[in-house]
């Protein structure tokens, strides 16, 4: 997989996709990531990217023709155009399987008040946002986007069976409570049903606990929430 990002920011898109997992996904070729400061297409002395909104209003808006240009530039037949903002879909764990199958991502960052509508009209195939609330840039989105879909990618987790286990891999179901050793650490002890050996058992308790946080956390993913379980 190819994976471009053309920001204002290059270095905050790459800083957290530089390090472990997807630093080393990287060095083994299963994905391939470029960052391109937009200001590179902008042809003015000034090398501006944004202007005052039409109509009025507060804030600056990123222009069309830098935009444009980049994604004529890098866009390929089987280029996906992503737009951050949070305006766009809300951005969900199928959303990260489907595109870990594409070949081509290319991640426009929106900043000040987003860019030109233009832009989302005619160059963008998917808008997606990664939560309700603005970051200052997005940069960050695109960021956590990518890695949500790397992590997918086959060989760059190291054990195929790791994103099976998760929270999301039940879309309304979250990950049960996890422990190690020691086993009793400072008065606080692993459940002995995890100790028991009986993967039955073990398996039900996993159910029950995945079920209760759910409920505890997210209450939305449940369709009707059942009966609280038993301690």
């Amino acid at each position: 997989m190819r994976i471009d990002i053309v920001t204002l920011f290059p270095e905050i898109a790459l800083a957290p996709l530089n390090e472990s997992i997807i630093k080393r996904a990287q060095e083994a070729g299963i994905v391939e990531i470029h960052a391109h400061d937009l200001r590179s297409w902008a042809k003015d002395k000034h090398r501006k990217t944004d202007d005052y909104l039409c109509g009025g209003g507060q804030g600056m808006l990123l222009k069309p023709e830098p935009l444009f240009a980049a994604v004529e530039d890098l866009r390929q037949e089987s280029t996906v155009v992503i737009l951050a903002t949070p305006q766009g879909r809300p951005f969900m764990q199928n959303d990260a399987h489907r595109l870990a199958t594409c070949d081509h991502l290319l991640f426009l960052c929106g900043h000040y008040e987003g860019v030109d509508h233009r832009v989302i009209e005619e160059l963008v195939d998917e808008e997606i946002s990664i939560g309700d609330y603005v970051l200052t840039n997005g940069a960050l989105a695109s960021a956590v986007i990518c890695d949500a879909v790397i992590r997918l990618l086959p060989g760059a987790l190291g054990d195929e069976r790791s994103p099976e286990e998760e929270s999301f891999s039940d879309p309304n179901l979250l990950e049960a409570p996890a422990y190690t050793k020691p086993v009793d650490f400072r008065g606080l002890k692993v459940p002995e049903v995890l100790l028991s050996g009986h993967h039955g058992e073990i398996e039900r308790w996993k159910q029950a606990r995945a079920l209760e946080r759910t409920r505890r956390n997210r209450s939305d993913l449940l369709d009707s929430p059942p009966e609280a379980e038993e301690q």
